[in-house]
């Protein structure tokens, strides 16, 4: 028996034939490929999350990295001069109050350093030595010391800095 005779005697043969031929798209699977959803909802939700997790990547790296230093032309033209200092590069600046605090402001130890500062040693709340983190230039802070976490290059802040 042909398909064509099945389909008169058993109707339901033809729509059978058109399931195992031609696939008929669902309702809003017009023109969809291998990775389209079945559900727009769900297709919407993951979209979404995967937009929020990016952004929040974005976020951390740009909080772990910091932001950059300002450039000369990002200065308020109404401060006085005396409020701003210039770091080594002199495309770089910060706000004067940030010299010598003991922070890497600069991003190149220059507003903690010579010849650019004229820094006081560390100050009691500060631990003199060569830091391994770049936040810091030649002193840490001593409630860094005995923590169990290398801070200065020659382990000084866990075996000789008295702590805080």
């Amino acid at each position: 028996m042909s398909v064509g005779t099945m389909n008169k005697v058993f109707p339901q043969a033809d729509a059978e034939s058109n399931i195992t031929t031609r696939r008929k798209a669902r309702p809003g699977d017009e023109g969809c490929g291998p990775l389209c959803c079945s559900r727009r909802g769900a297709c919407l939700s993951v979209g979404l999350l995967l937009l929020l997790a990016m952004l929040a990547a974005l976020l951390a790296v740009a909080t772990i990295l910091g932001h950059p230093p300002r450039t000369p032309g990002d200065v308020p033209q109404s401060l006085p001069s005396f409020l701003l200092t210039t770091c080594g590069d002199p495309d770089s600046w910060i706000y004067s109050d940030q010299k010598c605090d003991g922070v890497n402001n600069c991003g190149d130890c220059s507003d903690e350093l010579s010849p650019v500062t004229t820094c006081p040693p560390c100050g009691p709340g500060w631990w003199r030595c060569s830091p391994t983190v770049f936040k810091y230039c030649s002193c840490v802070p001593r409630d860094l010391c005995r923590d169990s976490v290398q801070h200065c290059s020659d382990w000084s802040d866990e075996y000789s800095c008295p702590g805080p």
